[in-house]
């Protein structure tokens, strides 16, 4: 108050501008003309009547702004509040708007926002961050395994630990699985999707290699099966970026939460099946579930009631089909190779590259994102599953010879012909083998005719020469026209006399 006097005697008695006072008093001028303007706004004059004292001069100057009752400015609960932002769309302005609705008397908008923030401060990390409702599963394995006791041969299994976390709830989902391949990796995510009762809008995986076939931090190349899995649901997959854990802090603590109260208290546990392992999976996760947060009055399951599953998307009507994708080229004889068993596909794609689609009974072909063939799988190495319309005409007319016509057709000609037909379809390891064979021979007549063809056939039957190009040479040299005793009857060399060659008796 001294100094607000001296201020008012240096302005009315000194005619001293603001600036001048301010330098003087060491005192902002903004502070100065301040205080000049609420001397004006009371109706005071200098000088300060008698009565007026350093305490009347506060009073007149600075009156006391009465307060509003407790009652009349009380917040919503920050419980509330918190549990709000996770819906889509709710911010604290929306909030604050609602608040001064019904309590036109409470707290401005900037003290409204600080007193949530100071609140904010006080909670874990991981449930700090911004997590819209329905919006993010995360997705991992946990570090740990669990022991699974063969009971007839005693071996012991490591068995992994799938966790799944939704992001503003914290409902956990764990499952063990014998591996962590790809099939096992997008069965557990349906089983996920299925306890969960929906599926949220986005899928955040680490970069393990079922998930992502190539990291990048802008365009990261997903598996294919994955995606497709995603497709199905109508979720979209955003992997998490590589060495950024806070990019997946929910499901790192739910990880840890899962070591701590499911699998640490099964540790004395001794488990001799997968399915025994799962139930006692499943109990410990309810009471994980169930356990209340430490600073907020709820549990995972009463947020995921109240806040996720109302926003989850539904699941699909039936559940989704595992299929494993692949790539091959074609080869010359219009088939591909999956898992060392022979597939047609349309010959005119001999030499291009195919994408292949494996359930575990159909096989389906697709070339630039259309489907080309479809068969269904089979399992026996070595062997060809051909469809005729995927053959060139030639090849089709082709498919039309059966061993019994050609031996007919070969019977016209005379017992010979016929007779090396049949020998020759039978010292193939295939019938169809030899088809080109025999088809060969019984078109030489057209070049020879019928009886020298029957004479060439019996030459070479003699000879145990059993094929298209024999028959081909003995007609083409005209040994057919020679008589077969001559030939036949051919003197052979006398066995030579040696001492080293004993004989058949020297062993016995």
């Amino acid at each position: 108050m001294r100094k607000i006097k001296e201020v008012l005697r240096l302005h009315f008695e000194k005619g001293l501008s603001a600036r001048e006072i301010a330098r003087s008093l060491d005192i902002g001028r903004g502070t100065i003309r301040n205080y000049l303007h609420r001397v004006e706004q009371v109706g005071l004059s200098w000088p300060l009547a008698p009565e007026i004292d350093e305490a009347t001069l506060e009073h007149r100057l600075f009156p006391t702004i009465p307060l509003v009752s407790p009652e009349k400015r009380q917040m919503p609960t920050m419980e509330y509040l918190h549990q709000e932002l996770k819906k889509k769309g709710v911010t604290l302005q929306l909030l604050w708007q609602e608040y001064k609705e019904k309590c036109p008397e409470g707290y401005q908008y900037s003290q409204f926002c600080h007193r949530y923030h100071q609140w904010a401060k006080k909670l874990d990390p991981c449930l700090h961050q911004e997590y819209r409702a329905g919006e993010k599963l995360f997705v991992d394995y946990a570090g740990q395994t669990m022991e699974i006791i063969d009971p007839e041969t005693g071996e012991i299994h490591k068995a992994q630990i799938f966790v799944a976390t939704l992001g503003a709830s914290n409902y956990t989902f764990a499952e063990a699985t014998l591996s962590q391949d790809l099939s096992s990796w997008i069965q557990s995510h349906v089983h996920a999707f299925e306890f969960f009762q929906g599926v949220t809008e986005i899928l955040v995986p680490d970069n393990l290699r079922d998930a992502v076939t190539r990291s990048c931090r802008y365009e990261p190349d997903l598996n294919a099966s994955y995606r497709e899995m995603a497709e199905y649901h109508g979720a979209v997959i955003i992997p998490a970026l590589v060495s950024r854990p806070r990019d997946k802090a929910k499901v790192e603590s739910g990880v840890l939460q899962v070591e701590r109260w499911v699998l640490a208290p099964l540790r004395h546990r001794t488990f001799f099946s997968l399915a025994e392992l799962n139930e006692a999976i499943r109990k410990q996760l309810e009471f994980l579930n169930n356990r209340p947060f430490e600073k907020l009055q709820a549990t995972r399951k009463s947020l995921f009631e109240t806040l996720e599953k109302p926003v989850l998307k539904p699941l699909p009507i039936h559940q989704f089909v595992f299929a494993e994708w692949k790539t091959a080229r074609v080869n010359i004889d219009y088939h591909i190779e999956v898992d060392r068993h022979y597939y047609s596909v349309p010959y005119q794609l001999i030499h291009e590259k195919v994408e292949v689609r494996l359930t575990g009974t159909t096989m389906e072909v697709f070339f630039k994102g259309h489907r080309v063939a479809s068969h269904l799988r089979s399992y026996l190495p070595g062997r060809y599953t051909t469809l005729p319309e995927h053959m060139p005409k030639a090849h089709q007319k082709y498919l039309e010879w059966t061993p019994s016509r050609l031996i007919q057709w070969a019977g016209t000609i005379g017992p010979q012909t016929q007779k090396l037909l049949s020998f020759i379809l039978e010292n193939r390891p295939h019938p169809e083998q030899g088809y080109r064979s025999c088809l060969g021979v019984l078109r030489l007549k057209n070049r020879y005719s019928s009886q020298r063809l029957e004479a060439a056939c019996a030459r070479a039957l003699a000879f145990k020469a059993y094929s298209y190009k024999n028959v081909e040479s003995i007609l083409k040299n005209g040994l057919d026209q020679q008589p077969l005793e001559r030939s036949s009857s051919q003197t052979r060399l006398p066995l030579l006399e040696h001492e080293n060659l004993r004989g058949r008796h020297y062993y016995q």
